[in-house]
């Protein structure tokens, strides 16, 4: 025991300096441990209180910065499909277009009344440059979802169309339209011009088209000869010719419209039948057309 009570006590029996040194290393070891301790409880602290308060903004190369906060920079727009499509549009007819057709004699007493029934379709088509251009045909608007699922095969099939213009653009001659190889629907045809009667015809209802009058004549009746031109009129393969079992032939008989109906060739030609009545079209809207009606802008 009192070996115990001699290292116990070891201090006695040191010098002063001794002694005193000693005293500054308890001091110097004391503070260390109190600034451990202290530096402990402010990390306890702080670790106990980051759970209820706002978290600290991420560095620039951090991943959560992206998700916590917008990024100043809007993204890119995503990028339109290199397959153009058909892009189909069906709008009412304008007062300022309904007034061109009237001026043209697209329209007049005798014709059928069906202002009201009447659509613009405006549409993509392939040309014979390969370009994708806008088109405009007029039709009945019993017919409208029938045309956008015709002309979308025609498209995606890369039929080629030469024009595609409302007859007002030719002032209403039939035969102008056709020297230019346009492709058109509606039209009140006037009494100097090969037409079945108004109330009956399928162009004076909207409810006929004609395609590449060029490359697809007709036989007119009165003067025994092709026109717009006869050079086109062997039904061989070609650019824009439309042929029994081809792509057009396919498109328009599979939505049961009917081809030449008449008695003399007329290649061009496609309507729903004859005398013209309402046509019951398909329910179905091609992807990547927008068949419903839109507002007139006026």
């Amino acid at each position: 025991m009192r070996d115990a009570a001699h290292l116990h006590h070891s201090s006695r029996d040191m010098a002063p300096s001794a002694r005193a040194g000693g005293r500054r290393r308890k001091l110097a070891l004391g503070s260390l441990v109190l600034f451990s301790t202290t530096a402990l409880l402010a990390s306890g602290c702080s670790s106990s209180s980051a759970s209820g308060a706002a978290p600290s903004t991420p560095g620039a190369g951090s991943s959560d910065g992206a998700s916590a906060r917008p990024s100043a920079t809007p993204s890119p727009p995503p990028t339109p499909s290199p397959t153009p499509s058909l892009d189909a549009a069906v709008k009412e007819i304008t007062d300022a277009q309904w007034s061109r057709m009237v001026a043209a004699g697209l329209w007049r007493k005798g014709c059928p009344d069906i202002r009201g029934q009447l659509r613009r379709v405006e549409m993509n088509y392939v040309g014979f440059d390969g370009k994708v251009h806008r088109g405009v045909l007029v039709v009945n608007a019993d017919v409208t979802v029938s045309v956008v699922r015709i002309f979308t095969q025609l498209f995606e099939g890369g039929f080629p169309v030469r024009r595609m213009e409302p007859m007002e653009a030719y002032g209403g001659d039939l035969n102008a339209s056709l020297r230019a190889d346009n492709t058109s629907a509606f039209n009140c045809r006037r009494a100097d011009q090969i037409n079945a009667p108004f109330k009956e015809s399928p162009h004076a209802n909207g409810r006929a088209i004609d395609i590449n009058p060029l490359e697809n004549p007709w036989k007119d009746l009165r003067t025994k000869s092709w026109s717009p031109s006869s050079k086109y009129a062997a039904r061989t393969e070609g650019k824009g010719k439309i042929l029994k079992g081809g792509l057009v032939w396919r498109a328009f008989t599979g939505e049961g419209w009917v081809w030449q109906d008449i008695k003399v060739p007329d290649y061009m030609h496609f309507d729903t039948g004859y005398p013209s009545k309402p046509f019951k079209s398909p329910s179905a809207i091609p992807s990547g057309s927008t068949a419903e009606e839109s507002t007139p802008a006026g």
